[in-house]
């Protein structure tokens, strides 16, 4: 196994300075030159020259604390601490003379005269920077005999009052007060990187000690995130994550990408043997900059749960029980099964379903063995009932179907409009960067209907929250405009430089109608009016404004249309093509952009190019060498559609649950039964397996090579850190079903695949394994214009070449409350689980969400005869189904939210088939609903549960 080497990444102590001036000076005899403000530590450090530290890291602010980096400056009295003390020209510094030895000793030992004196049973031992620096000072005895201290749990046959035992209530780090020696790191990792302010400092002199919130709370009950960012900074082991009590220190690392949400986190996998120790972010990761949430860092148990199933399995019929067979025989059945199919049904009755959890090579794959061995186009992704209206949107407006800008953009913006989306639960990280930015002064306009976290960011401005009514986004988008022309704030340089001129007089002229005004759109959205103007004329004020939307704008019947009422706002400011602005699509799942990159959509070939363009499937018939077919395939509603009809009878579903996670989940249910061969390719038994002939087990990111490619479109690599539990990487299993269905594919590694996706994709051209080991990521397009790839699209001009103008006309949903159902529902995410939850169920993450709740507003609730942790029945037109009720005022009136990571309560059977106008991508957000006092699981749960027991019997290996 070929790990990765890590670059060196030492801490040079303080942060990196922006600066146009260079300062020279002189560290030990050594001349460097620096940014002017960058500090004598870290120009020590760039120098060769390490000074001792404890309460300095570079991911934090200089405190001059811990008094361990005193150097002597000539011309300067005394003995600087080196952290605080900025750099001059021509200065000159000794980091080492008898007086500074002296005085570094003398701290080190008060600070051991209240620490463990015996180290021995520190699980980091070894890996402890408190250790490392009492060897850099040389102290090799202490003077101070026993006395007061916080260490010992009793002094002289009595309780000591200053001992604090170890806190462990969190499930995945431990607090040890004995070991904290009060350098407040923690404190400011929380303050600084996260963002949260969970963490203080209590008391004063003596008495000073780390505290998580009130005296009362531990670090369960406190408002703690566990981001890990305390633990990560932590130079004692003081906070230390219970893996590495339990399992020692690592052996060596893997670098490789997260696979939860589309922020793309870099992690460094700590590795003892075939045992993850701890997962660490990188500090050189391009996305996440040595951050992390709770999912990334810790949520990684899932992949040696005793759920996972290891084997292959088949069956008759989904009601008959698994049986356990060989790799052979399992894809033998299913090749078997889905030749029968297509020879008794047609070429076209059988599909597949991409995953956006498996890497690009893999979902490659999947899509070239339903177009070069089904011999057809249907192929689809999870992207269709997410960000599909993304790339249709985007690309008629930009001429490319993703995001603009990259997270390092979030540093320049001076507003942030963030539109239909939650970054400090479903994009934390870049929740984290982006709360950091407001607290600089940026602005901040959220247009959502629910009171999201980052309207109460710590230290931030005073945001605008427009709560509007569930689906009417463009009324309130288009309505924004209408503000900003009709008091002439637009970019009209920009806009004949840039855009179509005609086309912005025609849509200039749309939106001057009077029905586009806040007065009438207030009625529609029920935003008042003057909250309208004020977001208009703040987002046009601004130097330069960024836009950052999620499902809450996609998952509509007009969520193309509001995707493009988005860029047309972008256009009409000339907030597009610098840093600090553009159209940035908060991705939902980890390789959810590289699925649609790679092809999935029935209608497209990798690189968003259309299937009937004969040039481009010239390309693929010459590298396959097969004919392909010029007709687009099925979308996955179609497929379902098609199924109940009778007509489609053959699915191979690759890491994708499409069960719980698609709309109105009866009829999903009702297709998935009509099937004749349903082949899951999964790491868990899924709800979708519930009805499965096939199931192959899969492999997790820890045991695959490949890419992942995030919502900024940087593609990172993904690298195995443990031999794969299963026996395979995925790639290899969808290679070995082609193969037994005369496919003739002989791959040998993953970066083979990426080989032949640069050969046949021109936004991928320059892309391989080789630069990404490189240079650690890049952002397509990644060519020979752009050999180091894109992080700002639209710089000089669109992809398209003129920006285009649409009209975005509000149309009403058909979904639309009344009295049989008067409240809407919408749907989202929480911090502590992801998506279907399979993953995140199967870690100690339950802690925080055990279930899914309804919000729902006490006028609402009061008038319904509900109390807090009631269980409620919610019911559609759709179907219905029963969960507690949580009363907060987070939601507005005539407005319920409920998250669907839980399969026990299949939000989704409530949810219908309406869906996006140009996609097909389900209407998740709006749904009329009625909300009432129940006893007891519905109907509909109750069967489920039984049939849920009844598939997933498994006979005894001998049978």
């Amino acid at each position: 196994m070929k790990d990765f080497i890590i670059p060196d990444l030492r801490d040079l102590g303080t942060p990196a300075v922006r600066s146009d001036v260079t300062v020279t000076l002189s560290v030990d005899g050594i001349p460097v030159s620096v940014p002017a403000g960058t500090s004598v530590m870290r120009a020590a450090a760039l120098a060769g020259v390490t000074v001792p530290k404890l309460c300095a890291t570079d991911s934090l602010e200089a405190f001059g604390s811990c008094r361990l980096c005193v150097v002597a400056i000539e011309g300067m009295r005394g003995t600087p601490a080196s952290c605080t003390t900025p750099v001059a020209e021509g200065m000159v510094v000794h980091t080492q003379t008898d007086e500074i030895a002296q005085i570094r000793r003398g701290v080190m030992e008060l600070y051991l005269s209240d620490h463990p004196q015996d180290l021995l049973g520190s699980p980091i031992t070894g890996n402890s920077e408190m250790q490392d620096m009492i060897g850099a000072v040389g102290l090799r005895e202490m003077r101070y005999a026993p006395g007061k201290n916080h260490v010992q749990p009793w002094n002289d046959g009595a309780p000591n009052p200053e001992y604090r035992a170890p806190d462990d209530s969190n499930p995945y780090f431990t607090f040890d007060p004995a070991l904290c020696i009060v350098c407040s790191r923690c404190v400011r990792a929380c303050e600084e990187v996260q963002g949260t302010f969970a963490l203080t400092i209590e008391g004063r002199g003596f008495d000073s000690r780390v505290s998580a919130g009130m005296a009362s709370d531990d670090f369960l009950s406190s408002d703690c995130v566990s981001c890990g960012a305390c633990v990560q900074v932590c130079p004692t082991g003081s906070l230390v994550e219970n893996s590495v009590i339990q399992i020692g220190t690592p052996d060596r690392i893997v670098k490789t990408t997260c696979a939860y949400c589309g922020v793309g986190c870099s992690f460094d996998a700590h590795m003892r043997g075939e045992t993850v120790v701890k997962m660490v972010p990188s500090k050189d990761g391009k996305a996440n900059h040595g951050h992390s949430c709770v999912k990334g860092r810790f949520a990684w148990g899932y992949a040696t749960h005793a759920e996972r199933i290891l084997h292959p399995m088949v069956r008759e019929h989904y009601t008959d029980p698994w049986r356990e067979v060989s790799w052979d025989e399992a894809l033998d059945f299913a090749a078997e099964r889905l030749r029968r199919a297509q020879a008794e049904h047609g070429r076209d009755s059988i599909g597949v379903i991409t995953s956006s959890r498996c890497t690009n090579e893999e979902t490659y794959l999947v899509q070239k063995l339903a177009r070069a061995v089904f011999g057809n186009n249907n192929t689809d992704t999870c992207a269709r009932v997410c960000h599909s209206p993304t790339g249709y949107g985007l690309k008629t407006t930009f001429g490319t179907s993703a995001g603009t800008h990259d997270f390092d953009s979030v540093e320049d913006t001076d507003l942030a409009l963030v539109i239909g989306a939650n970054p400090t639960d479903a994009h934390p990280v870049f929740g984290s960067r982006l709360r950091k930015r407001l607290r600089q002064g940026a602005g901040l306009i959220v247009i959502d209907p629910r009171r999201i976290d980052l309207l109460d960011t710590v230290h931030g401005g005073d945001g605008l929250h427009l709560s509007l009514m569930p689906g009417t986004n463009v009324a309130v988008l288009t309505s924004i405009a209408h503000v900003i022309v009709a008091e002439g704030l637009q970019d009209e340089a920009f806009i004949r430089e840039r855009c179509d001129w005609d086309e912005f007089l025609a849509y200039r002229e749309f939106l001057l109608d009077p029905r586009h005004s806040p007065e009438a759109v207030q009625a529609q959205s029920r935003v008042p009016a003057e909250l309208i103007r004020q977001a208009a004329c703040a987002y046009a004020a601004a130097p330069r404004a960024s836009i950052y939307y999620g499902l809450g704008v996609t998952e509509h019947s007009q969520g193309s249309t509001t995707v493009m009422a988005i860029a047309n706002l972008a256009m009409l400011t000339g907030n597009i093509g610098k840093p600090g602005t553009g159209v940035n699509p908060l991705r939902g799942q980890n390789n959810v952009q590289g699925s649609c990159d790679m092809g999935s959509f029935p209608h497209e070939y990798p690189g968003y190019r259309h299937v009937s363009d004969p040039e481009t499937r010239a390309i693929y018939e010459r590298v396959w060498g097969v004919e392909l077919s010029e007709e687009p395939g099925l979308r996955i509603n179609n497929m379902f559609d098609e199924a109940t009809a009778g007509r489609f009878k053959g699915l191979y579903c690759q890491g994708e649950d499409v069960l719980q996670s698609d709309p109105n989940t009866s009829h999903v249910q009702q297709a998935l039964a009509s099937l004749d061969i349903l082949i899951v390719h999964d790491i868990f038994l899924n709800e979708t397996a519930n009805y499965a002939h096939v199931f192959l087990p899969g492999s997790t990111f820890l045991e695959k090579n490949g890419t992942f490619t995030n919502a900024e479109r940087r593609i990172n690599m993904v690298r195995r850190a443990m031999a794969p539990r299963n026996g395979y990487e995925d790639w290899e299993i969808t290679q070995m079903l082609a193969n037994r269905l005369g496919g003739g594919w002989d791959y040998a590694h993953p970066s083979d695949i990426m080989d032949e996706i640069a050969l046949t994709t021109p936004s991928f051209a320059g892309v391989s394994f080789d630069l990404l080991d490189r240079e650690g990521s890049v952002q397509w397009p990644c060519n020979a214009a752009a050999p180091l790839g894109t992080p700002v699209m639209h710089i000089d001009g669109f992809v398209r070449g003129k920006g285009r103008f649409i009209n975005t006309e509000y149309v009403a949903t058909d979904e639309r409350s009344g009295p049989g159902f008067p409240l809407l529902l919408t749907t989202g995410r929480t911090l502590t689980q992801y998506n279907v939850g399979a993953q995140t169920r199967r870690t100690d993450n339950t802690v925080w969400h055990p279930e899914d709740v309804l919000e729902i507003h006490p006028h609402d609730a009061e008038n319904r005869g509900i109390r807090q942790g009631d269980l409620v029945r919610l019911a559609s037109r759709a179907g219905e189904t029963t969960l507690r009720a949580e009363v907060t005022e987070r939601v507005a009136p005539g407005v319920v939210f409920t998250t669907f990571h839980h399969p026990g309560t299949q939000a989704n059977v409530v949810t219908t088939d309406s869906s996006d106008w140009a996609t097909n991508c389900p209407e998740f957000k709006v749904t009329a609903v009625q909300v009432s006092p129940s006893n007891g699981p519905s109907e509909w749960q109750e069967s489920y549960t039984r049939h849920a027991e009844l598939s997933r019997r498994i006979l005894p290996a001998a049978e």
